[in-house]
């Protein structure tokens, strides 16, 4: 109950709670009937419905901390298909669909309640927000919806790249993006690659890693409590972090590291006051900056075919000379070992 929550609730009426309550079941209750009377399209069937939705409701306060406390949001998105891969495998387009439930549902709740956040600050009443989310939504369906299917009905070969020139610039990135998830965890399956069938099966263990390695965080903090710095390690911003690993690589997390660790300690031990007054200020002008230096060399070097090639942004196949050695089983490459 903060300033402006005392001016809200003093100014504006709030949003009863049964209008979220009934948006909630009709929107299971309309998803339940698509997968009873569309099976044969959508493939996930009603129990597949419900566990996608308990996922959402799960997560999305779990997540909502990370991001109310590092605006940064780790996604569910390989989780759910991971989920569904396992338990109901060989049917991608059910697992884009759990997908959807699932993940995409969590993101736009958690989107709608930064909308109410901002319209805290803003000022603006909580119902006027609510029916401007509601209208937004429905016309966005009405329009997405509508485009799609203009889209796929009535342009054909779309997104076919046989019928691109040689050097299109034409692509249609999100769909490959789609189609190649619905085929790698649902058509192939996680068991394939991560489970008893795969070769990958020693990377589950990270699930344990990642789930004890806060622990570790809060035991550090017990037995140095005159360390101040170790309650500010967050293993979820800093696991999550490595999902943008491609195209980041080892050098971008290493610099990140160097400055928020050292810099930083620096600052709030020598610096407090000032660092807590700047903090945000900081983080925001080490983005623009990277944003600005970004657009810069590309206007200033990219457009003239020039480029700078040094070991903080060599590809592996630089920085290391058997990145492009081949794993397989029993092939022989000269300088290269054999496995």
């Amino acid at each position: 109950m903060d300033l402006h929550t005392r001016i809200m609730k003093k100014n504006y009426r709030e949003v009863p709670m049964w209008w979220f309550y009934v948006i909630l079941v009709l929107n299971i209750a309309l998803i339940m009937f698509i997968s009873f009377y569309y099976n044969a399209t959508v493939q996930l069937p009603w129990w597949g419905v419900l566990l996608a939705c308990a996922i959402a409701v799960f997560f999305t306060p779990l997540i909502g901390v990370i991001v109310a406390t590092t605006n940064q949001a780790p996604g569910l998105n390989v989780i759910t298909e991971y989920v569904i891969g396992y338990i109901y495998p060989e049917r991608p387009v059910a697992n884009m669909c759990f997908k959807v439930y699932g993940y995409i549902s969590m993101t736009q709740a958690l989107t709608f309640i930064q909308d109410f956040k901002l319209g805290l600050y803003m000022k603006i009443p909580p119902r006027s927000m609510f029916m401007a989310q509601v209208v937004g939504t429905l016309v966005a369906v009405i329009v997405y919806t509508g485009t799609a299917w203009w889209l796929m009905v009535d342009i054909p070969h779309l997104c076919d790249k046989s019928l691109l020139p040689p050097d299109s610039e034409w692509t249609c990135p999100m769909d490959r993006v789609f189609f190649d998830a619905s085929v790698i965890w649902g058509l192939v399956g996680p068991r394939r690659m991560f489970g008893d069938l795969g070769e990958y099966s020693a990377i589950n263990w990270f699930f344990l890693v990642g789930a004890i390695c806060p622990f570790f965080v809060w035991l550090a903090t017990k037995a140095f409590p005159a360390h101040k710095w170790i309650s500010k390690i967050h293993f979820p911003v800093i696991l999550g972090a490595t999902s943008m690993m491609p195209p980041a690589m080892a050098v971008n997390f290493t610099s990140w590291c160097i400055v928020a660790f050292v810099f930083g300690h620096f600052l709030f031990k020598y610096k407090r006051e000032w660092w807590k007054k700047y903090n945000y200020v900081l983080s925001g002008g080490l983005d623009a900056g990277t944003a600005f230096m970004t657009i810069l060399i590309f206007l200033s070097l990219g457009r003239k075919g020039i480029g700078l090639l040094w070991w903080g942004n060599a590809d592996d196949s630089t920085n290391c000379s058997l990145a492009s050695c081949p794993t397989a089983k029993g092939v022989m490459m000269h300088g290269c070992p054999v496995f």
